[in-house]
């Protein structure tokens, strides 16, 4: 265990742990059956202080750093909850943190810190974007004191159940910049003012239960004093936070591998075939001990990430390794544990199949392997850029 990793984070730990047992498997068997949004347990982990973790105490939050927050996302994740339900919460905000006015920063972050405002959703990817963000349609365009959005966006998960949004939009053509990233700004969206005043949710039904939806702006109206940092530079203020977000969801991911791994070996040791535990069989203690490594090593990769993170070291690439090799390992604990259970591994009642079903996820987002492999090919072994 890393020193980053310890004392503090031990207790944090701890106590999700607790928090946790009292939202067992049939808490998340019923949601997804309902595809319903875990209210109580994201209202559990804001007063609980876990959702602020990364907020300065002069705004209410505890001001403690990443490694503290990637804690608690992968002993959500490993206890067998979901933090997709509320993990955006943590990494959004560090554009406002970064690059917000301090008006900005006193108006919502103290709200956000008790859980009066929900900061859930993010307006980034479009339908006909994906992840070339750079060429999103979303416009912005400035009128007085306010800007008139029009556009759409989509996976914009807990969209309906966000009070803000962080927006990403157009705000000059792309036509009239140099740099494709440049003239794209960056707003914070009041929902509930927004919401039936030129501003459309649509529910998107998923194979996991992540609140999926796209939404839609028509003639919508956000205050000027709602852009955050300077117009035109907001693709850069989202890139700075893109590395927090890959370490977080690296962390969900190790979670995920420690929860299947976990129960694989506790099946393997109870079920009787042949007279004997599975567990004592070969063919079924190797996928497990290799599934296990592979998480290790993912593990200590997202240590190594939020340790240069703290420090204000780029980490940009171990970011994105450590995104990448947990999402790996989660994918390769999953499949091992459903191989492990046979055919029980496909019944609700086991909770293997909706595990399975969530974690499969961050092969592709927020970012795809693919561009992961891409990302570590040219800023790292210095190869043509391929894309």
């Amino acid at each position: 265990m890393t020193a980053h990793d310890s004392g503090l984070h031990d207790n944090i730990r701890e106590e999700v742990r607790k928090l946790c047992a009292r939202f067992p498997a049939d808490y998340w068997r019923k949601l997804d059956e309902a595809r319903a949004y875990p209210t109580d347990f994201v209202r559990a982990l804001t007063e609980a202080g876990y959702l602020s973790v990364l907020i300065p105490e002069e705004y209410g939050g505890t001001g403690l750093g990443v490694s503290a927050a990637a804690a608690i996302l992968e002993t959500i994740q490993a206890e067998g909850c979901n933090g997709a339900a509320c993990h955006a919460q943590l990494y959004i905000m560090g554009t406002i943190l970064r690059h917000g006015s301090e008006a900005q920063k006193r108006r919502y972050l103290p709200k956000i810190a008790t859980g009066e405002l929900r900061l859930q959703a993010f307006g980034v990817t479009e339908p006909t974007s994906g992840t070339d963000t750079s060429s999103l349609r979303t416009f912005a365009r400035r009128d007085g004191d306010r800007y008139i959005v029009n556009g759409q966006k989509i996976w914009t998960s807990r969209a309906e159940h966000s009070d803000l949004m962080l927006l990403l939009a157009r705000t000059t053509p792309r036509d009239q910049v140099t740099k494709k990233t440049d003239g794209i700004s960056v707003f914070i969206v009041d929902m509930r003012t927004a919401l039936g005043n030129g501003l459309t949710i649509r529910p998107i039904r998923t194979m996991m239960n992540h609140s999926t939806c796209e939404v839609f702006f028509d003639n919508m109206e956000v205050p000027a004093e709602n852009l955050v940092g300077e117009e035109g530079k907001g693709f850069r203020y989202i890139l700075s936070g893109m590395n927090a977000e890959r370490i977080l969801i690296a962390a969900e991911c190790v979670g995920d591998a420690k929860w299947f791994t976990d129960t694989s070996v506790k099946y393997a040791r109870e079920r009787q075939v042949f007279g004997k535990p599975i567990g004592g069989n070969q063919g079924i203690q190797f996928p497990i001990a290799k599934a296990y490594a592979a998480m290790r090593a993912a593990e200590l990769m997202v240590h190594d990430a939020a340790r240069r993170y703290e420090a204000g070291l780029d980490c940009g690439a171990e970011a994105n390794m450590a995104k990448m090799l947990a999402a790996d390992a989660s994918w390769e604990a999953a499949n091992v544990c459903l191989q492990t259970h046979g055919g029980f591994g496909f019944a609700e009642e086991y909770d293997v199949e909706r595990k399975f079903r969530e974690t499969r996820l961050y092969q592709v987002a927020p970012i795809s392997t693919n561009l992961i492999l891409a990302y570590v090919a040219e800023h790292v072994l210095g190869l043509p850029r391929s894309y």
